[in-house]
């Protein structure tokens, strides 16, 4: 698939979720909430925007990375957002940032990845891989794991860049142009696929452990039948859980793959669970809360409809989801009842918020990082 028409079917799928299309729905507006608390905000800083890109922050220890598309990246201290240290490349930067407490590793539209020193950001090297990375790479051990679009999973050392392996298979006519991202699970990565797919790779060897099926594509035409696992794989326990767009939403065992349960929806942002719950925005805007254990509906709240929310992020009694202008609803956990609002700078959070102790931090289209405690 040209990237052109990757980019014609994710706008044209996209603005139909979204509401983006002119006579298009119409976002829910924001009704005052009454009694409503009142978040904490525990630091702010900025850094530069997105774009069309999907930038989100990392966390490691005390420390958490950001990158933005001009080729800024910064070390954080995560208590209160004071600058460690800050580098620009001499790179166009396409996603978020992945991190362990050696190695900080970002991705380019322009098929690259670099490495950088976690302790002062020096660039250790920097390599090719075979298409554009739009997802953070996620650091293994002894290994940078990294999602390029044209659906391969690439393993380079993380001393050297070097690769040692590529896991490759053939994508769907159509596909959505979104962050695919990577899981890991002791000697296990995950990875979601165009047509349903949820596949679990040897760390080691990028050979295949199991192949399930999150969903089936459905439909006549090929705009019908774009079903692709989308966002990062959410593991807890012995579980991956996935979702798809136009599909379900589905947990597996994950040694095995055998599906311990699915529902039917659709998503564009992917799922994140707890001890006890799964949680997804759904296409048209709609939080919901699964039952972890038997994927039964706990509530649904669906006064945020088309306001292209992220990805929910589960904080103590809250669920924290952004969305297209900035603002971060917090939601009880139990019940999807409104607890509160704060406001960020009016540009859209597309990515998911990021936990730290007792809070989290955001990062904004326009480039702003903000942290929260509920």
């Amino acid at each position: 698939m040209a990237r052109a028409a990757a980019l014609a079917v994710a706008a044209a799928l996209l603005a139909g979720c979204f509401g983006g299309a002119a006579g298009g729905p119409k976002p829910a507006p924001l009704e005052p909430l009454a009694q409503a608390a009142e978040p904490r905000r525990l630091w702010r800083a900025s850094i530069g925007g997105a774009d069309e890109f999907q930038f989100s922050p990392a966390r490691v220890g005390d420390a958490v990375y950001a990158a933005s598309r001009a080729g800024e990246v910064v070390q954080l201290d995560s208590a209160d957002g004071r600058e460690r240290w800050a580098v620009s490349l001499d790179a166009r930067l396409s996603g978020g940032v992945g991190a362990d407490e050696r190695t900080v590793a970002v991705g380019t539209d322009r098929a690259e990845v670099l490495a950088l020193e976690a302790r002062d950001g020096k660039l250790r090297w920097r390599a090719r891989v075979s298409s554009e990375v739009l997802a953070a790479p996620r650091p293994a051990g002894e290994l940078i794991l990294v999602r390029s679009a044209d659906s391969r999973v690439h393993a380079l050392g993380a001393s050297d860049g070097k690769r040692r392996w590529v896991y490759q298979r053939t994508p769907a006519p159509l596909t959505l142009r979104a962050p695919r991202g990577l899981a890991v699970l002791g000697d296990l990565v995950f990875a979601g696929f165009s047509g349903g797919k949820l596949v679990a790779l040897s760390v080691d060897s990028g050979a295949v452990r199991w192949e399930a099926t999150v969903a089936l594509p459905k439909g006549a035409t090929e705009l019908e039948r774009v079903t692709d696992v989308i966002g990062d794989p959410a593991v807890i326990g012995k579980e991956v859980c996935a979702a798809a767009f136009q599909g379900r939403v589905a947990c597996f065992d994950a040694a095995s793959g055998t599906q311990l349960w699915a529902r039917e929806l659709s998503s564009v942002t992917g799922v994140s669970v707890d001890a006890r719950y799964a949680y997804v925005s759904d296409e048209h805007g709609a939080v919901h809360a699964l039952d972890r254990s038997n994927g039964r509906s706990l509530w649904k709240q669906d006064r945020l409809a088309h306001r292209q929310l992220s990805l929910p992020l589960p904080v103590g009694g809250a669920i924290v989801v952004g969305d297209f202008e900035g603002y971060l609803h917090f939601l009880a956990r139990d019940s999807g009842a409104f607890l509160a609002r704060a406001p960020t700078d009016g540009s859209a959070v597309r990515s998911a918020p990021l936990a730290l102790d007792g809070g989290f931090v955001v990062q904004t289209q326009d480039g702003g990082l903000y942290a929260l405690a509920p």
